[in-house]
């Protein structure tokens, strides 16, 4: 996994997620499977099924919150003026489409918890304007194989 920018407040709910997934919700959802393991006919048992199935996206969970985690960089990476980076809100504009887009350039994990749209680093048009400098003219592929072209407006360190 790549480094992940994270703010302090990010991190701290993040973290806090991992213990209560590795802790007390690991061992509710172990009860829940030994109690349904224990009415029996293990085939026909929607309980146990279900329990096993939430532990399994549990575990999933707790593995890339580790990952992350352990990758995590707090802060903001070093931000030269007028060049897009992680942690930072980019205006760009569609000449094409008339219309255009704000959004925070940084971590999914800080979507849940800003008003203003987040896009990854990787994802196709976070890639494209990242380390780009404002006023550059960028065309980038999008996942459904359209090509668009975008002007970065402006980028601005994004403060919660």
């Amino acid at each position: 996994m790549n480094e992940v920018w994270l703010t302090q407040e990010a991190f701290d709910r993040l973290k806090a997620e991992l213990e209560h997934r590795s802790g007390e919700f690991r061992e509710e959802i172990k009860a829940r499977i030994t109690a349904a393991r224990e009415e029996g006919d293990l085939k026909e048992n929607g309980g146990y099924h279900a329990a096993r199935e939430e532990q399994g996206k549990n575990e999933g969970r707790v593995r890339q919150l580790t990952k992350m985690l352990e990758a995590a960089q707090i802060g903001t990476p070093d931000i030269q003026e007028g060049i897009v980076s992680q942690g930072m809100v980019v205006t760009v504009n569609f000449p094409d489409l008339d219309d255009t887009e704000t959004f925070l350039l940084g971590s999914r994990e800080e979507a849940a918890h800003t008003s203003i749209d987040v896009y990854s680093p990787t994802s196709p048009m976070g890639a494209a304007v990242l380390n780009q400098e404002v006023g550059a003219e960028i065309s980038y592929e999008t996942p459904s194989g359209k090509t668009l072209r975008i002007v970065i407006v402006a980028a601005e360190l994004y403060v919660p």
